[in-house]
């Protein structure tokens, strides 16, 4: 990590380890900035950030069981999140996974599954926690416990220097070297009371900063990245501006990978905020706006199957309730959320087959359970991104 690179001082600085004289270069950030003039690009995309996230927010409140509705976007932006850090996997292995209950098939699976039970942990602790170190800790417990990176450190502060982008894994050579263990306490305490001051800035500047100085500070030996973009929906429901997490932002992150880690590298090199700050408001407007499209579809086609499940008198509607949540459906599913007998979700299933609902996907795992896939909900959730 090169000293010259870095010249903004109200960021932080390039500093060594007083008295070791084999020290290393390491980035020490600044406290996080409680005053900020916003330049007129800022607020333009401020104001169109906060109006996309504002229909987002109202159509969240109008649908009617908005949580039907969370499996597919908290997996899609789990997805999303670990690809960021190197994970591969398919929405549609991670969703017959889950469908499945059994064992998990993959690593990568097991990643994106432990993503989406540490959101969902902190979607119920956020109803009555602010957000805290503790919490924080929490939740990176159970993110990493029992799969790859279980042995850096789950729900602990990393005790050891780290770097990033090193061809040859030295400090020497890396893009950038977080703070060293003993400047956590606290950088973490600054960061911690900034996040619960709800009046420095604008919720969703606010919310760039948050995330920013998470990313510099690096707390962990592993998953920053994916704790640091789950506590942007946590923080966006504290501050009231999602009702419900629909928000899937780590999609945009992910197709413009490059421009977020340069973005966020530019603040702590050449202090460039605003640009960032721009970066990421652009980030929520598009995240919002496609989030908006994909849940009036769902919404629409629920509606529909719901309308058409009315006039029967079997228990179709639930069926579709579980469908809705996860397209893909096997007998042992159905019977066990839709409570019927193993003959009763098999006529469900058939009484969907022949409604065009569902289609047989095919035979997987041992014993060769069958899997029936509900095509035109999968199509929706796994449509291409309309980012741009």
């Amino acid at each position: 990590m090169d000293p010259a690179h870095f010249t903004a001082p109200d960021f932080g600085a390039v500093v060594r380890e007083p008295g070791n004289k084999f020290a290393f270069w390491y980035f020490k950030p600044a406290p996080i900035p409680r005053e900020l003039a916003l330049v007129p690009a800022t607020i333009k995309v401020l104001s169109d950030a906060d109006a996309a996230l504002g229909r987002l927010y109202g159509l969240g409140a109008l649908i009617r069981d908005p949580e039907l509705l969370l499996g597919p976007y908290l997996t899609q932006e789990a997805i999303a999140s670990s690809r960021i850090e190197g994970t591969q996997t398919s929405l549609s292995e991670v969703l017959q996974a889950e469908a499945g209950g059994g064992s998990i098939a993959s690593e990568d699976i097991a990643e994106v599954e432990r993503y989406v039970a540490a959101t969902r942990r902190g979607y119920e602790l956020i109803k009555t926690l602010p957000i805290t170190q503790r919490l924080i800790l929490d939740l990176h417990s159970i993110l990493l416990s029992g799969v790859r990176g279980q042995e850096k450190l789950p729900g602990e502060f990393r005790k050891s220097p780290v770097w990033v982008g090193s061809p040859t894994d030295s400090p020497g050579n890396a893009l950038y070297v977080p703070p060293l263990p003993t400047d956590l306490p606290d950088l973490l305490a600054d960061w911690e009371t900034f996040v619960n001051t709800p009046d420095d800035f604008p919720p969703l500047v606010r919310c760039g900063l948050m995330h920013y100085q998470f990313e510099t500070i690096h707390p962990f030996l592993d998953g920053n990245g994916r704790i640091g973009r789950l506590l942007i929906n946590l923080m966006l429901m504290e501050e009231g501006r999602l009702g419900t997490p629909l928000l899937y932002l780590s999609g945009y992150l992910e197709a413009h990978r490059s421009e977020y880690y340069d973005r966020l590298q530019a603040v702590r090199e050449s202090g460039n905020v605003q640009e960032w700050l721009q970066f990421f408001l652009t980030a929520v407007r598009r995240s919002a706006e496609d989030a908006v499209r994909r849940a009036e579809r769902l919404v629409a086609l629920r509606e529909k199957y719901l309308a058409d499940a009315a006039k029967t008198r079997s228990n179709l509607s639930a069926l579709v309730a579980l469908m809705f949540t996860n397209p893909f459906l096997t007998t042992a599913r159905v019977q066990q959320r839709v409570k019927v007998t193993n003959q009763g979700a098999r006529n469900l299933i058939k009484e969907a087959e022949k409604r065009g609902w569902v289609e047989e996907y095919g035979s997987f795992g041992r014993g060769g359970r069958i899997y029936w896939l509900a095509r035109e909900l999968y199509s929706i959730i796994d449509a291409p991104t309309t980012f741009e």
